[in-house]
């Protein structure tokens, strides 16, 4: 089709759902008239007017519920919340009313939501602008949670996800909204389907989202000394794709799993617990984790010491080829 920003792709995305279906509607603090505060949503409310492109107000209990009733009569919203750890004032709408309204009605009742989070730091923000809480919504039974690493795959998420009929998180990794790169006319996978970016024989890399551009140079770095890395971007990490961690992790023996959320009960745990229950004889490694520190976000002066970056993957991969 055409190169894009992945923010642009994000864009360009939203407009091709809500030509296609006017029970798309688009709803958050600032989507409309300014267009986001990462532009995302730019001249989507001139185009489709302030009835599908709403400005709400600084209430992020009341988009999400609001988006669950819109929802029950036959609307498709898509909620953007401003940063990521905005999201908590919606928690108790996400986990206890949208997660669970399909089961609740035994079936019945669906809630077609998308619900869009910048995700992860890197950008010189604060707590509540930084954070990584992938592994909260994960963990709730009724929600899928994805997270695009690059243009082409944003484009087709985020129309996928808003196609889907069950709830979906959206997570956008808002360090890489102005990486450019070509983005293709049909989806290249499912909504819920891992991709190898690169195979590798010595160990592979699992990531998704903001840290998929940092494993690839890691992966990149190691073949430089010799070594054969391989790169998964998860792209779902609700529900996990096994069938394809489970093949590379046999196929290279060794996985070191990164993500910008703490490694204290992220997701890379319960990958590396996937991994070992099923992979284990193949294994010539333990799984090992590398992310941010069990603490809550720092400065952004100290965020680059915070965030895992080539160097810490490069040591845990080190630590992998000589156990």
């Amino acid at each position: 089709m055409a190169t894009m920003t992945l923010g642009g792709a994000i864009n360009a995305g939203l407009r091709a759902a809500m030509e296609a279906d006017d029970r798309v509607v688009v709803m958050g603090e600032d989507v409309g008239v300014l267009g986001g505060v990462f532009r995302v949503t730019d001249g989507l409310h001139k185009d489709f007017g302030p009835a599908r492109v709403v400005d709400t107000p600084l209430a992020e209990s009341g988009i999400v519920g609001t988006a669950i009733g819109l929802a029950l009569r036959g609307y498709r919203p898509v909620c953007e919340i401003q940063f990521d750890g905005f999201v908590y004032p919606a928690f108790d709408q996400i986990v206890s009313q949208l997660a669970k309204m399909r089961a609740r009605s035994g079936g019945l009742l669906s809630l077609p939501v998308v619900i869009r989070i910048p995700v992860g730091g890197g950008i010189g923000a604060v707590e509540h602008h930084s954070e990584s809480n992938e592994a909260y919504f994960a963990h709730t039974a009724g929600l899928r949670v994805v997270s695009c690493s690059n243009p082409d795959d944003a484009f087709h998420m985020i129309q996928q996800a808003i196609a889907s009929d069950d709830p979906v998180i959206f997570y956008e990794p808002k360090r890489r909204y102005w990486d450019k790169a070509e983005v293709s006319e049909h989806p290249a996978h499912d909504l819920h389907a891992a991709a190898v970016l690169r195979p590798g024989t010595d160990c592979t890399l699992v990531a998704h989202g903001p840290t998929v551009t940092t494993a690839l140079a890691a992966a990149a770095a190691a073949e430089e000394d010799g070594f054969s890395v391989g790169v998964v971007d998860l792209r779902s990490i609700s529900p996990l794709d096994l069938v394809t961690l489970r093949r590379e992790a046999s196929a290279s023996g060794r996985v070191v799993v990164v993500h910008e959320a703490s490694t204290f009960a992220g997701i890379g745990a319960e990958i590396a617990a996937a991994i070992t229950e099923s992979c284990f004889y193949d294994l010539q490694a333990p799984v090992l984790r590398v992310g941010a520190y069990n603490v809550p976000y720092p400065p952004a002066s100290v965020e680059d010491d915070f965030l895992p970056d080539v160097d810490r993957l490069l040591e845990a991969v080190d630590q992998s080829l000589h156990f």
